[in-house]
């Protein structure tokens, strides 16, 4: 899950400052005004959920199968009931009755077989046609061999969704609560043309709010009450506000001055407010790390890249600990390695992913180690200087800390060391790191759900997101191997894919950093808020003033 650059999060930075904030100015003193207001970190880039680089809060206006409830457990959405055969591969959904479009228009199966069809389409240019991976023929269709209509979903009747599945998915039922299996409706599409999803106008909403006020590029929009949502009854907010603040400081002067109700925290500033009582902590399955461009343009930087020993050295040298507790003091935590800890327990003995992926002087602080690495590394490379870049986007507060941290530390501990730092509006990092214009990008990754799969997909070489474009066959085959031949043997699954983290561990193909918590004042008199750690994290279906 990236970062709300689209509609949500992947990834995830973005989208969490986009999350929460909330207001309810009484209309008199016995019934407050149903009207949450909400500080966002950037505008909103698309509107189309085919596209979108996330989806962090769009389970608010888009609606699937099922939707999230607390915790992370999946909850009743479209979908009002379901079927799955013996084998696991064949599962039928039955729309509801009272299943509408924002139009009024009737949600049909169809919109459901039209919605896969279109994201999977290559002319739409959806980054998370990976997701799709395990339904019948998606691997061969988001490979280019087979037409997107092919892809394994059907329209049984115009109630009933039937899906064939490659191979029993362990975690298929919680990936159909996210907005990208969601329906779309092939008759809007057709009426606005070029027009679809420019304009909050020119789109339809199966979600419980739709959005009104957004024109592409406003810094403001709200989502308001659907009162054509099926279960439109326990949705008491009529309305939620959104702002563009892009300095914590101009978010913490609004929600003093009552125009916020939720104020996303700097690091400074959690240190200042910690003990009040309207502070709170949304811990969220992210990781932030650095990936390494294995293509780089420069092929002396591509050579240093490569070098296992310089990567090791630079991953050894960082003092995890310091990073979080002293230099962000945020409440952020260290990891043990690439997946998020919290996100997933081993399914006979009940320990955390986190603690199986770990591995021996691997992501600890060893000077002494990483120096001895780094002399191996520029032995092995016969240079004795290396200068190499970092890009990192600046919209989000703690980049910056970040960055001068790392280049400090690194060039203080490794001799010879020159790290130049390239702050950079997170769109401009986004469009540089997809085309692969860095030599190391400070990037980050939440969990799409919860399973240690929705990390360990990024890393595979055929994936888009796999931007520094490592490549390892024996993780190719792990991941592989957990997706399909162990795909119905939950514990050999499991050990694929701790077999595959450790590997990522041992190489540091990617280096990771810290595991993101982040920190709001939050008024007293907003309740009913649903956070999860993965996924579509803020849901306001049942969220009110009090």
């Amino acid at each position: 899950m990236k970062k709300w650059t689209g509609m949500g999060l992947v990834a995830a930075v973005i989208a969490l400052g986009m999350g929460l904030a909330a207001c309810g100015q009484s209309t008199s003193a016995s019934k407050p005004q149903q009207v949450l207001r909400l500080p966002a970190t950037a505008a909103l880039d698309t509107i189309d959920l085919a596209k979108a680089t996330g989806y962090g809060q769009t389970g608010n206006v888009f609606e699937s199968f099922y939707r999230l409830g607390n915790d992370g457990k999946v909850a009743p959405g479209l979908a009002d009931s379901a079927k799955v055969s013996k084998d696991k591969t064949t599962w039928t959904f039955h729309i509801r009755d009272n299943a509408k479009w924002s139009n009024g228009d009737k949600i049909t199966a169809q919109d459901f077989v039209y919605s896969w069809r279109r994201t999977l389409t290559p002319a739409t240019k959806s980054t998370y046609t990976y997701l799709f991976s395990g339904i019948k023929n998606a691997d061969k269709i988001i490979a280019g061999k087979m037409n997107p209509n092919k892809v394994g979903i059907r329209a049984k009747n115009q109630q009933t969704v039937v899906i064939q599945l490659d191979k029993p998915m362990a975690y298929f039922k919680i990936l159909m609560a996210y907005p990208l299996f969601a329906p779309q409706n092939k008759k809007v599409v057709d009426q606005y043309g070029k027009k679809y999803a420019t304009k909050s106008q020119y789109m339809v909403y199966s979600g419980p709010f739709k959005i009104t006020g957004w024109n592409g590029t406003s810094n403001t929009w709200s989502f308001v009450k659907n009162n054509q949502y099926w279960d439109k009854n326990v949705v008491k907010l009529h309305q939620i506000k959104y702002q563009v603040v892009t300095n914590p400081q101009t978010g913490l002067s609004l929600y003093q001055n009552n125009k916020l109700d939720f104020a996303q925290l700097s690091n400074e500033q959690v240190k200042n407010y910690k003990n009040n009582k309207a502070f709170k902590q949304y811990p969220y399955s992210i990781v932030i790390h650095l990936k390494y461009n294995f293509k780089d343009n420069d092929t002396q930087k591509r050579k240093i890249l490569a070098n296992q020993n310089i990567r090791q050295a630079i991953s050894l040298s960082l003092n995890r600990s310091q990073l979080t507790e002293k230099v962000l003091g945020d409440g952020s935590v260290t990891p043990t390695g690439f997946v998020a800890s919290g996100l997933a327990k081993n399914p006979k003995t009940g320990v955390d992913f986190a603690k199986e992926q770990a591995v021996k002087n691997t992501t600890t602080y060893n000077p002494t180690l990483a120096k001895k690495k780094w002399a191996a590394g520029l032995k092995q490379l016969g240079i004795k200087q290396v200068k190499l870049n970092i890009l990192a986007g600046n919209d989000d507060t703690s980049s910056s800390t970040v960055t001068q941290y790392l280049k400090s530390t690194l060039e203080k501990n490794l001799a010879g060391f020159t790290l130049d730092i390239q702050n950079v509006p997170a769109s401009v990092a986004q469009s540089r790191s997809q085309n692969g214009d860095f030599d190391i990008y400070l990037s980050h990754w939440g969990a799409d759900f919860n399973d240690p799969i929705s990390f360990m997909q990024i890393p595979v070489s055929s994936n888009s997101l796999n931007y520094g474009k490592w490549s390892n066959q024996t993780y190719d085959k792990l991941i592989d191997r957990a997706q399909n031949a162990d795909a119905g043997n939950a514990e050999a699954r499991w050990q694929d894919m701790v077999k595959a983290s450790q590997l990522i561990n041992k190489t540091q193909s990617f280096t990771p950093l810290y595991q993101a918590d982040y920190a709001y004042l939050q008024r007293p008199d907003v309740k009913g808020i649903i956070h999860n750690t993965a996924g579509t994290q803020w849901s306001y279906k049942y969220a009110y003033i009090k």
